[in-house]
């Protein structure tokens, strides 16, 4: 593969909305085997509430599929496959990340505590801020 091929390749499955009105793969090779990705979305996304099992397996699907994705894409970036297998490749990125957002969205988000989060690091920031300007921070002197 060319280097204007492969940066063509990463560029595709680097953008941002990327997965726009992509699909999920019916499978997808993992490190343990074959698994029915696309089942196993729709079989999580149809429950109105998720067990502790269910979301246990959830984090582990979603483990295996980052390292498959992370796989691919150094295959990509290395450059030393044909252009129609790194074309495979990155449509299965692609399909990888697609399921990443949809079972990336099950998980219920703690508002306050998001908003807390967010608190104290604008706290931490001003305070930073404020350290920098009376010279306090790691024995820097404000300018004069």
């Amino acid at each position: 593969m060319k280097a204007f091929e492969r940066e063509r390749l990463l560029e595709r499955v680097d953008r941002e909305g990327a997965t726009v009105g992509g699909r999920i793969p019916a499978q997808v090779e993992l490190e343990d085997g074959t698994f029915d990705l696309r089942d196993f979305v729709f079989e999580v996304k149809r429950r109105d509430e998720l067990d502790a099992d269910v979301r246990e397996q959830v984090t582990e699907v979603v483990k295996s599929l980052r390292r498959a994705r992370l796989s691919r894409r150094a295959t990509i970036e290395a450059g030393e496959v044909p252009v129609e297998t790194g074309e495979r490749l990155a449509d299965e990125i692609l399909g990888i990340d697609r399921a990443l957002t949809a079972l990336g969205s099950l998980e219920p988000t703690d508002l306050e505590a998001e908003a807390a989060a967010h608190e104290r690091a604008d706290q931490e920031r001003w305070l930073s801020f404020l350290g920098q300007v009376r010279g306090r921070d790691r024995g820097r002197r404000p300018r004069s």
